[in-house]
């Protein structure tokens, strides 16, 4: 199995090195740190040049800061993130990186590209535990922290009337693949969702792939954004 390609984006070259560290140090080879930018344009352009799986994104950043550049790389690599693994020019995953975990940039940038994020004194533990399981597709990292931003900067909708199941807003979606999205839209781990489906994992994969496509989404965080606003899901 090839190594997770990681890609550091921050001005501090102390944090880049610590992270370095990280990765040098696990045993299993399985994360390879293929380089590292100091802000969001160098970044976009380290992206086409070394093809990252996972990018690890500071917020506040000169020239360009990490918002912007997470945008730019998604669209620019044309395709749709969030499910299994990178590879071929896909849409890398993006871990936002930030001080302070409830603030409206966090939010803005799950909403239009990002996959996770992280606070910059989270456990190298945790650190690992993000990389690998964005770059697999798996449920929502440490869902509660991630829903706080959302609950403080989004905007809800109405609550969908139990009367009316087929939401508008999930009218382009078949009736499997409505029950997919609410159970990956409540973080979810493929597994998981599997089970209560009664599906293979596999096919678990699919309909979340065949759901981000049909919805224009890039990420799991951005379907929990998603229902969140379209009165799908309560927080």
């Amino acid at each position: 199995m090839n190594p997770i390609r990681v890609l550091v984006v921050d001005d501090q070259r102390l944090f880049v090195y610590g992270i370095r560290m990280l990765i040098e140090s696990q045993p299993d080879l399985d994360l390879d740190l293929v380089g590292s930018a100091a802000d969001g344009a160098e970044a976009v352009r380290l992206v086409d040049d070394l093809r990252p799986d996972v990018v690890l994104m500071d917020i506040r950043m000169p020239v360009m800061d990490g918002i912007e550049a997470t945008h730019r790389i998604a669209r620019s690599a044309g395709g749709v993130g969030g499910v299994g693994g990178v590879g071929g020019g896909a849409v890398p995953r993006v871990v936002v990186l930030t001080t302070f975990q409830r603030e409206e940039a966090v939010f803005q940038a799950m909403k239009h590209d990002a996959s996770a994020f992280l606070t910059k004194d989270a456990s190298p533990e945790t650190v690992l535990e993000t990389i690998r399981s964005v770059h697999a597709g798996g449920a929502v990292v440490r869902p509660a922290e991630t829903l706080g931003p959302v609950r403080e900067f989004g905007v809800a909708g109405p609550v969908a009337h139990p009367a009316h199941p087929v939401h508008p807003a999930l009218a382009a979606l078949t009736p499997r693949e409505q029950e997919i999205f609410l159970l990956t839209a409540k973080g979810l781990s493929n597994s998981d969702i599997a089970a209560s489906a009664f599906i293979s994992e596999t096919t678990t994969k699919t309909h979340i792939r065949s759901i981000l496509s049909k919805l224009g989404l890039q990420s799991r965080v951005q379907v929990v954004v998603f229902a969140y606003e379209n009165g799908l899901l309560k927080l």
